[in-house]
Order: structure tokens, then sequence, then C-alpha cells
């Protein structure tokens, strides 16, 4: 993805031209893939959709990450900094993890869903389904 999805409010958490480097990408990793655990940990999301968000990897390429640690490329990172803004902007929304876990986790039957639950949107695959999650989150909060 050429451009990096950010609101207004929040600094460029992973821009585009800081992630060409393999350097920054490798130092950015490891502290990105400890908040995108910790993230999914709290959403209650099962390994099988975390490796579909995070670009479909292998469950053992995603257990050794969360083991060893690793160097993701630009595209997981990318995913990972969506996600965060994800889980930001549902932090504002929602004043209780409740609130948050039903949103997340029900079936939504609104354009960008279809029925589905964001939490399946996003495990959809696509950086697009992502973003349209991000997007939504974003909207609803009235940060664009």
């Amino acid at each position: 993805m050429s451009k990096t999805i950010n609101t207004a409010s929040e600094p460029d958490l992973f821009n585009s031209e800081m992630l060409k480097d393999p350097k920054t990408r490798k130092s950015y990793s490891n502290t990105a893939l400890k908040a995108f655990v910790r993230i999914m940990d709290q959403w209650d999301v099962p390994i099988e959709k975390r490796c579909a968000i995070l670009g479909d990897v292998p469950k053992t390429t995603y257990h050794k990450w969360v083991r060893d640690g690793g160097s993701l490329n630009r595209d997981q990172l990318e995913r990972i900094g969506l996600t965060l803004g994800t889980f930001k902007g549902l932090k504002l929304l929602f004043a209780d993890e409740a609130g948050r876990h039903r949103w997340l986790n029900s079936p939504n039957d609104d354009y960008a869903f279809l029925g589905k639950s964001p939490t399946d949107r996003m495990a959809d695959g696509s950086i697009f389904d992502i973003y349209a999650v991000r997007e939504y989150v974003d909207a609803m909060r009235g940060a664009r």
C-alpha cells in the first residue's frame, strides 16, 4: 500500500517512506507484534483470524514471531498500524471493554460488513478489509 492511513489528529505511526528501510522495519517489528498480540488477546481473536489479519501468515510463523520476535514486512506493519488505529478508535467510542467486544464480534448489517462481524471482515484477509473497519470506526467517532 503506497499511502499510510492517518487521521488528522494522530501522527503517522508507520509512514510509507520509513517502511521502505529494512532496518527501520526490523526495529519496529517486535514492538508492533507485541501490541498486535495484546490487542488480539483483548479482542479474543482466534489464531486463524490473527494470521489472516497479518496477511495469511502460517500459524507456525505466527507462533514463532510471538515466541522469538521477527522482522515484519511493510504490508504486515501497515496491517498492524490499521489495527492499532481501530483499537484506539474503539477505546474512544466505548467506555467499557464489554461494549467493544460486543461490537467487534456481533454481526453487523451495515454495508461495510454485510452481515459479518467487524472481526470477521478484518480476517477476510485483504488490507482493504482492515482499512474498511478502521474507516468505519473513525467515521463513527467523527474523526474524518
